[in-house]
């Protein structure tokens, strides 16, 4: 088994937060949905890994009402953590790096996007 996607929610509306803070502040790159599934709003984000293949995939669905998850959250590991959270502050997005040692074997970081939605940021140490 293995995972194909994660998905958030966003309010109606909230596609263009979602862009600039997954392909932004993330560095995902947005990718067509389905034409079957299109009509339902929201955006789909991939990452790539240095031979290219997949390495993980968002996909942010609307919602209505929406509720922002506060607690459960997607976990992405990068190479370099410290590149993430600058693109982070530079978005205005908050870096919470108060747990940053606390995940055996990996340096961390905690934040959330521009509708509340929790989101990990790991690096292996």
């Amino acid at each position: 088994m293995r995972l194909h996607h994660v998905q958030v929610a966003c309010p109606p509306g909230g596609e263009a937060e979602a862009r600039r803070f997954c392909a932004g502040a993330l560095g995902m790159t947005e990718v067509e949905k389905s034409t079957a599934l299109e009509a339902r709003g929201g955006c789909w984000f991939r990452a790539y890994d240095a031979s290219g293949e997949v390495a993980a995939e968002l996909h942010v669905g609307v919602e209505e009402p929406f509720r922002p998850a506060a607690k459960a959250h997607p976990a992405f590991v990068v190479d370099d953590v410290a590149e993430v959270a600058a693109r982070l502050r530079a978005g205005g997005y908050a870096v919470d790096e108060s747990q940053r040692t606390t995940f055996p074997g990996y340096l961390r970081l905690h934040t959330f996007d521009g509708h509340g939605n929790r989101v990990e940021v790991l690096q292996p140490a």
